[in-house]
């Protein structure tokens, strides 16, 4: 397990950091981040993606199911002196906010959820008539695309493609280097929700959001603050080549707008 996993505050800076160097400015070519802005995050953890759109005077809100990651991201936001309103919920039990918002963010998230399509239809509600949606999330074949980088093994977090070995021989993998039932059990769970380039494409068809700007990643931004690494856009021509460009697309930035 990396120590970012643990040290909750070092996960919160640096994805703050990675916010307001790359996903803010990809967002503004699109719609111009201003104060006056309402922007709502799904599945918003400690935080940090929130923290510099606070700082720039947009109304913030995060929600996420887990209370320990809400409380977390409040002493964070308390420390910068910072407001924001946490939420812990799950969001298929929120049904309105105090209005709309002119960006929703669910990065790192969607590849979490099972009732993909019942999820999108619901975030659309939080929309305002103007407002676009980014979804992040790490395809499902590419090398950590199991988010196996949780594991407590060594050898277990450092696999690439372990996540893809059939599930009863993942599970017996994982079990013999020692991870706890939970961590299996999560990881199980992600290769259920997994999604690919091509499968999430097909289920925006079932929804009513049109893609403004898809943009697949070598070499993820966030990667810079976590290891280092410059970020590196896929080459068009491996983008446009269906089911390859999986294995190699470390992550996929959508920006969708709602139709209906």
């Amino acid at each position: 397990m990396q120590e970012r996993h643990s040290n909750r505050e070092q996960y919160f800076e640096e994805l703050a950091i990675s916010c307001q160097k790359y996903f803010i400015p990809y967002l503004n070519q699109f719609v111009k981040i201003n104060p006056a802005m309402r922007i709502l995050e799904i599945g918003c953890g400690d935080g940090g993606n929130l923290l510099p759109f606070a700082q720039k005077g947009c109304d913030v809100t995060g929600v996420d199911i887990s209370e320990k990651r809400i409380t977390d991201a409040r002493s964070f936001f308390q420390k910068k002196n910072v407001c924001a309103e946490l939420v812990a919920a799950d969001i298929f039990n929120v049904s309105d906010f105090d209005g709309r918002f002119d960006v929703v963010l669910i990065h790192d998230v969607i590849e979490h959820i099972g009732r993909k399509e019942e999820f999108l239809n619901h975030v659309g509600r939080f929309l305002a008539p103007e407002g676009v949606l980014f979804i992040g999330f790490p395809a499902w074949h590419m090398p950590f695309g199991g988010h196996q980088q949780i594991c407590r093994h060594k050898l277990a977090s450092h696999f690439p493609f372990l996540h893809l070995l059939p599930a009863p021989l993942y599970r017996s993998v994982l079990t013999l280097l020692g991870e706890n039932r939970s961590c299996i059990d999560e990881l199980l769970d992600i290769k259920r929700c997994g999604l690919t380039v091509e499968g999430f494409e097909k289920l925006l068809r079932k929804t009513p959001y049109d893609i403004l700007e898809r943009q697949l990643w070598l070499i993820n931004p966030h990667y810079e603050v976590k290891f280092g690494l410059a970020p590196r856009k896929l080459a068009g021509s491996i983008a446009a080549i269906p089911y390859l460009r999986n294995f190699v697309s470390s992550s996929c930035f959508y920006i969708l707008k709602c139709v209906n």
